[in-house]
């Protein structure tokens, strides 16, 4: 935790709240990629949830409601790999549909093994029979799925598959569970001791979650910085439906940027796909080690807008602002921005903020050295010599205020944890708010934290018999 050991009384009430100061993260090897592709409306993304055993995936009756590659950790048997969730696949497509399908069938090309999901209760269709030659010329370890089979008297359905001429197809039900177990036994047989070159991790890439309100630019951003479509982009507001994964090279470093939905309104106030697609960008955030925030500068800062950036710092990961849609900047909407930025955003000034278009891609270069920054305030561990010797000298200078008579003393201070930074200071008693966000600004200005949430927490040291 530090270089200088903890006393005894302060490493045993560390201990009576659960905290294990020398607990590091787990970082994990890359993983193979299982795609899941097939027509739209066939059950892939139920399928997605079966496999994982929870709703993460959006899945409505209503086809095409995943339209991007999003990704999923996943495990059977002790065995990880990851499972890449894909938009209906459709010939001939235009428009949105078309983007989609070139989605799909990117994850066809690069994945590992794929799932090709055919709906049994349908048969085999001319865009099932369309799919299955771009299959073939992708030269990749193809799995038929016979999706819908509820019942035993369906089997005979998924038998006459065999027709399509990808080998032997393995009847489950998505939504029941049947045969998923065997399912996921062959695709173990089939995965690859080491996953492909295009999906490997390159030495851990930072987790990176692009967060903004409907239509702010992020899928656009994401596209620029990984200089190809890889997310859809469309006028519409809510494109995106659900968290997509990209690792993008950016700035000479590998990032996974995570393009998640825009956030309209409340999770609670949300409804239907939206209300999935609210929880999906909130655990994203959860997952990712730092936010982009995307901004319109070009529109006033909304109260949504707001709560997005509320919700990434109180959620503890390091931040970056990023005001888009620059190029559509005029000198007035400049002027009050500035007065926005001043009233709005007054209570995070450590705060990075980068003017950016992602369509023209101005200034997107300034990103990654704004990330490294933030991500290093995130990571940085104060030694407890030098915070308690800092701490001393800022007591000494400007002692906390006596409160009824008493005046709390400062006893010791080390940080607990990072990611995002915590420090617990023990005192004789109660602290005053006031006081730790003076403590909380000294610390920024001494020790830097640009871009990084920090907590501080104080504990009453117990009367010893």
């Amino acid at each position: 935790m530090s270089e200088e050991a903890l006393p005894d009384w302060v490493a045993s009430e560390l201990a009576e709240i659960g905290i294990d100061p020398d607990a590091d993260a787990d970082t994990l090897a890359p993983a193979p990629v299982v795609a899941v592709v097939g027509r739209p409306n066939v059950g892939k993304s139920t399928l997605v949830n079966r496999i994982l055993g929870r709703r993460a995936a959006v899945v409505q009756d209503v086809p095409g409601v995943t339209r991007d590659r999003v990704t999923y950790d996943a495990s059977w048997n002790g065995r990880r790999f990851t499972l890449m969730d894909t938009g209906g696949w459709e010939p001939d497509a235009s428009g949105m549909a078309a983007s989609v399908t070139l989605q799909a069938e990117h994850a066809m090309r690069n994945a590992d093994v794929v799932l090709f999901i055919v709906d049994t209760s349908v048969g085999a269709t001319v865009t099932d029979e369309q799919a299955v030659r771009v299959l073939r010329k992708a030269k990749t370890p193809v799995i038929l799925v016979a999706n819908k089979v509820d019942d035993a008297r369906a089997e005979s359905d998924a038998a006459a598959l065999w027709s399509l001429g990808l080998g032997e197809p393995y009847p489950v039900s998505a939504l029941h569970g049947r045969g998923s177990g065997d399912l996921l036994d062959v695709v173990l047989e089939s995965l690859p001791e080491a996953p492909r070159e295009t999906y490997r991790s390159y030495g851990g890439p930072r987790r990176v979650a692009l967060v903004g309100r409907p239509n702010v630019g992020k899928s656009s951003l994401l596209n620029k910085l990984a200089k190809e479509e890889r997310s859809v982009v469309h006028d519409v507001a809510g494109t995106t439906v659900d968290p997509v994964d990209s690792i993008v090279e950016v700035g000479g470093e590998m990032w996974r940027f995570v393009d998640t939905a825009g956030m309209r309104k409340r999770v609670k106030d949300a409804s239907g796909a939206e209300y999935y697609a609210s929880l999906r960008t909130a655990s994203a955030i959860e997952a990712a080690e730092i936010g982009v925030v995307l901004l319109d500068a070009s529109e006033v800062i909304s109260e949504q807008d707001q709560r997005i950036i509320t919700q990434v710092v109180e959620s503890g990961r390091a931040v970056v602002l990023a005001m888009n849609k620059w190029d559509l900047m005029s000198e007035d909407r400049r002027y009050y921005l500035d007065r926005e930025l001043e009233r709005d955003l007054v209570r995070i000034p450590w705060v990075q903020r980068i003017n950016i278009s992602a369509k023209t891609g101005r200034a997107v270069d300034k990103l990654a050295p704004a990330m490294r920054t933030a991500l290093a305030s995130w990571d940085t561990r104060v030694p407890t010599g030098k915070l308690n010797a800092w701490l001393s000298e800022i007591a000494s200078a400007h002692p906390h205020p006596v409160r009824s008579g008493k005046q709390p003393r400062i006893l010791f201070a080390t940080q607990a944890s990072a990611r995002p930074p915590r420090f617990i200071i023990f005192t004789t008693g109660f602290i005053d708010a006031q006081y730790l966000r003076f403590i909380e600004r000294r610390m920024r200005e001494d020790f830097g934290f640009i871009g990084s949430p920090i907590r501080i927490s104080v504990r009453e040291r117990k009367r010893r018999k």
